[in-house]
């Protein structure tokens, strides 16, 4: 995210509480907003996901003390992303974030911030310091994603998985350094910043990463032969990574902190990984439910009785089938579904399906010709027709 959306965005609109929101308030709306619009209740609405994104967003600042004040600060000092400056004859004029926090090194006519600039001031909300202190900033770990394929019952009750992954970390050959004396020299070019300035005119200037240094603002006068001076090497792993219980099929949980290492002291990045579950033979799902289709005979349906039903990694259940039971009709069983977030569990629903005899004995038919005799005067099918002819 850029530090122009960052300012412009107004994530207290987002999650629709107002500026001096508690914590608990902001939760509670981000949790309510987020059901509302979470991808799993809204399959194939991109503006549901969008929206749900948005949320997370703005959760994920306002929901982070530290980040929140931040983000005031910066909205308190800048409005809308727009920041007025003395012109000459007195007027005013506008630029872009972009430029402001590109890192200007020069003296008070930087928007009237002396030393080292701009960018040194706001160096810790953005990452993007320009000053000597640069040098020093640690860098965060990639993030990785991988996936797993787990069975319906390990998706429904949890499970601990093996993943093996593939990703950037410090070279052990150089310990990092890139260089194979372990004696890298800073980036002339940027002074170590791992960045350059370019003028834009107006007196202000962008920054991008030096060519020179691959933005990491040294330079190893021997290159590893291991990681080509890069300091990073492809290095394989694997880990025991707890998927949660209740998750669904192509979703994507993220574990922080458990992704590729982070160099000069930053933070790990995070490991995402992508569930695919495979079908039951039995049993499926309809969001924190678990469904099973039931067969009954003719006679169960229409006179009544219990009905054994089956449950996932349980004992069975026993249902009360009222008499007259429609083909098709489904009954629950609470709490022998899937788990929810908050541990509890949804419930089982049950759908009767009336099952028809494919051959039927001597006894057997002459019992339903007296049944059809029985009940010759009535037609199932009088409304059908009725209807029909009304419409």
């Amino acid at each position: 995210m850029s530090t122009k959306d960052f300012v412009e965005k107004d994530y207290y609109k987002v999650l629709g509480v107002p500026k001096d929101a508690t914590e608990a308030e902001i939760k509670k709306a981000y949790r309510k907003l987020a059901r509302e619009n979470h991808p799993d209740a809204n399959k194939g609405d991109t503006k549901a996901e969008e929206r749900f994104k948005e949320i997370s967003e703005a959760n994920d600042i306002l929901g982070d003390p530290k980040k929140r004040k931040e983000y005031d600060d910066a909205r308190a000092l800048f409005g809308n992303g727009g920041f007025r400056a003395g012109g000459p004859g007195g007027g005013s004029f506008n630029f872009d974030l972009g430029d402001l926090f590109g890192g200007a090194q020069g003296g008070a006519g930087a928007g009237g911030f002396g030393g080292g600039g701009i960018g040194d001031v706001f160096g810790g909300l953005f990452n993007r310091g320009g000053g000597p202190g640069a040098r020093t900033q640690p860098r965060r770990g990639q993030d990785i994603e991988s996936e797993v394929t787990l069975s319906f019952t390990e998706a429904i009750e949890g499970a601990t998985v093996p993943l093996r992954m593939s990703s950037q970390q410090p070279c052990t050959a150089c310990s990092g350094t890139g260089d194979k004396n372990g004696t890298p020299r800073v980036c002339p070019t940027c002074v170590g910043t791992g960045q350059v300035s370019r003028g834009s005119g107006g007196g202000f200037s962008l920054t991008d990463p030096c060519v020179d240094c691959k933005g990491r603002g040294l330079i190893a006068e021997n290159p590893c032969e291991v990681c080509k001076g890069s300091g990073r090497a492809k290095s394989s792993r694997t880990m025991q990574v707890r998927i949660p219980a209740g998750v669904s099929d192509n979703q994507k949980i993220r574990l922080r902190g458990k992704g590729a290492p982070g160099e000069r002291g930053g933070p790990n990045g995070d490991l995402y990984v992508v569930v695919h579950v495979d079908a039951h033979p039995v049993f499926g799902r309809k969001d924190d439910n678990l469904t099973v289709t039931v067969p009954v005979s003719f006679v169960e349906a229409a006179l009544g009785g219990e009905v054994k039903v089956p449950t996932l990694g349980g004992p069975a259940v026993t249902l009360k089938l009222p008499a007259g039971t429609p083909n098709g009709r489904t009954m629950r069983a609470r709490g022998k579904g899937a788990v929810r977030k908050d541990g509890t569990r949804g419930d089982l629903l049950v759908t009767v399906e009336v099952a028809v005899p494919q051959e039927l004995d001597d006894k057997a038919r002459e019992a339903l010709e007296t049944y059809r005799e029985a009940t010759a005067s009535e037609d199932p099918r009088a409304e059908l027709f009725q209807a029909a002819k009304g419409a």
